[in-house]
């Protein structure tokens, strides 16, 4: 019975070391908790029923030991039979030499929550094993399609070799409706949306690729950023995060917000040369650009947000769906107290989501945090489609809309210089997310980097990506766009900067990164790119860049269920952390593709299919 005491005791949390250093999980472990009472694994198991409690206690020893009062989490093997309430008032009544003891909360680990009781696991179980029950049957009747195909052009063996087109104008209603039937099926082919995805041949010549490999860095950096806040918020050595902070290369993850300014810059470079480019090929018969009416146009810049709408929003919705049902589990179910909220915030603020807006909202109120990104992506889609659809009018229009650029570009200067100074923002290393409800997530500081695609696209489409410099002018710029990234990313120094300095980097370093980022893209498309453009033009590249979207969706939720799975904290070191981020990455990706699979890609196709049959 004493053995049985030690073993129960042993699986319970306790002081070990590192307190003066931040290690605030005092948790045993959970799972040595369970083990004990399964008799096919133990020799002596205890005689009654134990089960883990979690309590969350607010200590201050005294002002020598702990200035600031520390909150531990601490790991208690327990009988069954002990409510939270006794726990409570055992915990209570152990002041020994502290000042003050407070519990704050006591849990059981794992609580009452069953995910299988809650309905939206069971809609969302619904239709994902819809979407699989659809994939497989479009992917069966794709490979016999491929198959029979092949079959019919092996029995082709006459002497002429000639080929008999089929005549479709024959063909009845009830065959059209049927072809109609087998293409929107097949939208859903694994077979066929994997060989897209996965596919790394030059599409064409206009295809800008060295945007690829801007893609996936800019994601991989993004995730870099996000393992280090993950092992942050688990590790028991939480000093060594300041040791970690005074490392001159940690600005690499206090600045990774730059990273985001990547994909904003390379969005508004697409949409407008794709945009120019459609409108250029509607000729009339003199062989000028076809204009269309207003009421025309208008209907077409509308579906076309519509189209994106539609294309992005899918993947969006599940993922959001999976990260609400995760955090809920693990709030219930793990040692940790996730700070993430979403449990509580996406049941009730999830439609901001939906309508792209959430970031218009406080911070207390965001569901997937990450999420501003995508809501600032469709807004400026929505005012790039407003200005691209007023510039191709005419000349005079062109112009109108370009002078309006430099006007929304200046005032998102403006306004985001008098908010930091409003504030007394400090631009610094410990404090990347600083101002998050007045700048950090806000169209107003993040247009510039869009503005500025928008401007290499067109540049790009007049050159005809096609331009002629003096080696000492490319040498120049090269030099000064490399200079300003590395500027932006590790300029900031181990004090930061002072406030009206601040203020200019808040305002104008978005908008300087997309200019850096322009250059390089107009050298790599324009033959000036060299080994740069060799490394982002790798065609190995292409499939991770179209899985980019789905990995930023998914990452962090990736990242919390490694997490907050854990029985007990992690210690935080250097080289683990670059381990831990290439093991965040792959998994990160390997999901994406099947979320492209189920929610993305398909979703595409029908889209495709809809439009030519509207056009």
């Amino acid at each position: 019975m004493l053995f049985i005491s030690y073993t129960v005791h042993d699986a319970s949390g306790r002081y070990s070391s590192q307190f003066f250093f931040g290690n605030d999980y005092w948790l045993g472990s959970s799972t040595l908790c369970k083990e004990l009472a399964i008799p096919e694994e133990n020799a002596r198991v205890p005689p009654f029923p134990v089960y883990f409690y979690v309590a969350i206690i607010r200590v201050n020893v005294n002002v020598n030991i702990t200035p600031v009062t520390r909150q531990l989490h601490l790991g208690q093997c327990l009988p069954r039979s002990c409510s939270t309430a006794d726990i409570r008032r055992l915990l209570k009544q152990e002041r020994s030499q502290a000042t003050s003891l407070s519990v704050i909360g006591v849990r059981a680990v794992p609580g009452d929550y069953s995910m299988l009781e809650d309905i939206k696991f069971h809609i969302l179980s619904g239709v994902t094993a819809f979407v699989i029950v659809l994939i497989l049957i479009a992917s069966v009747v794709d490979y016999c399609c491929t198959e029979d195909e092949g079959m019919r052009d092996a029995e082709i063996t006459k002497e002429d070799g000639r080929i008999t087109e089929p005549n479709f104008s024959k063909k009845s209603s009830t065959t059209s409706i049927f072809e109609l039937s087998k293409k929107l099926l097949l939208c859903f082919s694994a077979i066929k949306n994997g060989k897209k995805v996965l596919n790394m041949d030059y599409l064409n010549k206009e295809s800008i690729t060295c945007l690829h490999g801007l893609r996936f860095f800019s994601i991989s950096w993004i995730i870099l950023v996000h393992s280090y806040l993950e092992v942050f918020a688990i590790a028991d050595n939480k000093t060594f995060r300041t040791v970690t902070e005074r490392s001159y290369l940690y600005q690499t993850i206090s600045n990774g917000t730059f990273s985001v300014d990547t994909f904003f810059f390379i969005s508004g470079l697409l949409i407008t040369t794709t945009y120019l480019r459609r409108g250029m090929k509607k000729t009339n018969d003199n062989g000028e650009p076809q204009k269309d009416g207003i009421p025309k146009s208008v209907a077409k810049n509308l579906l076309l947000i519509f189209y994106r709408y539609i294309r992005l929003t899918p993947a969006y919705l599940f993922v959001l769906g999976v990260n609400e049902l995760a955090m809920r589990y693990y709030h219930n179910s793990s040692v940790y107290s996730p700070a993430i909220i979403d449990h509580i915030s996406c049941p009730e603020y999830w439609w901001r989501n939906a309508l792209y807006i959430n970031n218009f909202y406080p911070l207390t109120e965001f569901c997937m945090l990450w999420s501003w990104y995508m809501s600032n992506d469709m807004q400026f889609f929505v005012i790039a489609i407003i200005f691209l659809g007023i510039a191709a009018r005419n000349e005079k229009c062109f112009r109108w809309i370009v002078g309006t650029i430099v006007v929304f570009l200046f005032s998102s200067w403006v306004v985001t210089f008098i908010i930091a100074m409003q504030y007394q923002y400090v631009a610094r290393m410990e404090e990347p997310f600083a101002l998050f409800d007045q700048l950090y997530d806000k169209p107003w500081l993040r247009i510039g980097p869009y503005l500025v695609g928008m401007a290499t696209g067109y540049l790009l489409l007049r050159m005809d990506y096609k331009m002629v410099l003096p080696r000492i002018a490319v040498f120049s710029a090269w030099v000064l766009s490399l200079a300003c990234l590395l500027g932006l990313v590790y300029g900031l120094g181990r004090d930061g900067l002072v406030i009206p300095i601040s203020a200019f980097y808040a305002a104008l370093g978005h908008t300087a990164w997309g200019l850096s980022i322009a250059w390089i893209t107009i050298a790599c498309s324009t033959g000036y790119g060299g080994p740069i453009n060799a490394i982002l033009s790798f065609r190995g590249l292409f499939p991770l860049s179209r899985l980019t979207y789905c990995a930023y969706l998914i990452h962090p939720v990736v990242m919390s269920i490694t997490s907050f799975e854990t029985d007990g904290p992690f210690h935080l070191h250097q080289i683990i952390m670059f381990i831990i981020h290439f093991g965040n990455t792959v998994a990160s990706f390997i999901v994406a593709f099947f979320i492209s699979l189920g929610f993305e890609a398909p979703f595409v196709g029908l889209l495709k299919i809809i439009s030519c049959r509207k056009s």
